[in-house]
């Protein structure tokens, strides 16, 4: 007999967390990337942000296998989470490389990405509440 998994109504899923920790992640480098021409504490701080963006990266992937693996749904956001890892490690291929004409594009780009993510994520939940028979 195969179990049922289903969300509590009114809990974060592992995936969202993972999506938020991202994105808060990335709109902290931001912070500290205007920190770096400002203060002597700007390139420390965008260091450290730079390794919590990549395991939060790293965890987007963990936990977008963790929920499909049960359910059995679509892969596709395996592959956005894969794609987005990719993206994390060029960006730091290129602040290692102090290449900011393509490094700090590519950081906004991963912002909205991420933002659009976690939109997704969100209003797949709402969705969800919202359906007759749930909640």
């Amino acid at each position: 007999m195969a179990a049922q998994i289903t969300a509590v109504p009114g809990k974060s899923t592992f995936l969202q967390v993972a999506i938020a920790l991202q994105t808060l992640a990335i709109f902290f480098q931001a912070a500290t990337a205007g920190l770096l021409l400002s203060s002597s504490h700007g390139e420390l701080l965008h260091g450290v942000g730079a390794r919590v963006m990549y395991g939060a990266s790293m965890l987007y992937v963990l936990a977008a296998i963790l929920a499909w693996r049960p359910g059995g749904g679509s892969p596709r956001p395996i592959l956005h989470a894969s794609g987005f890892l990719v993206l994390a490690s060029v960006q730091v291929v290129l602040g290692i490389a102090r290449n900011a004409t393509l490094h700090v594009p590519l950081g906004v780009l991963m912002f909205g990405l991420s933002v659009l993510a976690l939109g997704q994520v969100l209003s797949a939940r709402l969705s969800e509440r919202s359906r007759p028979g749930t909640a």
